[in-house]
């Protein structure tokens, strides 16, 4: 399938000689979410921008939905709706009044019924008539949502969609994000809560000084840079771990009542049988045993801290 946004060798230096970009190459799959993340910085905001019409790229082409971004600007951007992470909404209009007039800013003829639709599905319609300095900064957001739908877009771009939110409305936010993605919209999302990109993404890129370093499937990328952990509580608390047991990657928590043995997710679990046998003849008995998966926090983490 053509993939519904194709970017190549995208690179963008600023006048003062930052570099924020440099020779991006990503494809987005039709009907996907696709979280962005990285540090403060790493190019994110720049990279959105760029396929927004918003930067000119210093090099490099960006397709949208079979248009050029630069070349068949309008074509392009009418495909695609933008949620920036600040919220700037005209604060005495109607929420109904700056959804509609959204829609007329690309040139769409009046359609009621399809802004009552945005609407309802954000859970906005009692809130039609409310001007937005009276709405609360969960429902001003889903204002900004309501904008970028208004003309239909196929391709939302999400800037921090749930930042200065609570964790009930985060959660209601995943389920309105999960709705538009079935109703066939692809959903480029950058994020800081990285539960929230483990809890909806499809595939995840993580960038970094301005390079995309990884584009993996989630489960993928949990999978080949997840680590596991066997914990063991023990019957009786150690000073220190035996010589036995050296050749084993452990560590000993501080109180001794605890060894931890870490391991890649895609190596072999066979190291269990050995271990415990070693384990049984250095005469340190368990009382219990649990294993833990790294997070996407953790496997993120490790990779924007890792040197080039």
């Amino acid at each position: 399938m053509q993939p519904i946004i194709s970017i190549r060798g995208l690179s963008k230096t600023y006048a003062s000689g930052h570099s924020a970009l440099k020779d991006v190459t990503l494809d987005i799959r039709r009907g996907e979410i696709f979280a962005l993340l990285g540090p403060n910085g790493a190019g994110k905001t720049t990279l959105i921008s760029i396929i927004c019409g918003l930067v000119n790229p210093s090099t490099g082409t960006v397709i949208a939905d079979g248009h050029d971004i630069i070349k068949e600007f309008r074509a392009a951007r009418a495909r695609i709706g933008l949620v920036p992470q600040e919220l700037s909404t005209d604060a005495f209009e109607t929420v109904w009044d700056t959804v509609s007039f959204s829609r007329g800013l690309f040139g769409k003829a009046p359609n009621p019924a399809h802004i009552e639709k945005v609407l309802k599905d954000l859970s906005l319609w009692d809130k039609k008539g409310s001007k937005i300095i009276t709405l609360s900064g969960g429902m001003k957001r889903r204002v900004m949502i309501a904008k970028a739908l208004s003309h239909e877009p196929q391709i939302l771009f999400l800037d921090e969609p749930t930042a200065g939110v609570d964790v009930e409305l985060r959660r209601d936010m995943w389920r309105v994000i999960r709705e538009l993605r079935d109703s066939g919209v692809t959903i480029i999302l950058t994020t800081h809560y990285l539960e929230e990109a483990e809890e909806m993404a499809d595939r995840v890129g993580v960038i970094r000084k301005g390079e995309l370093i990884l584009v993996e499937d989630k489960l993928d990328l949990m999978h080949k840079l997840g680590r596991k952990e066997l914990t063991l509580h023990l019957a009786t608390p150690l000073a220190a771990i035996p010589a036995a047991l050296s050749a084993h990657p452990l560590t000993l928590s501080e109180d001794g009542t605890t060894l931890t043995y870490t391991y890649d997710t895609a190596g072999s679990p066979t190291f269990i049988a050995p271990f415990l046998q070693d384990m049984a003849a250095a005469g340190i008995a368990f009382n219990d045993l649990q294993t833990q998966q790294s997070s996407l926090e953790e496997i993120f983490v490790r990779l924007v801290r890792a040197t080039p």
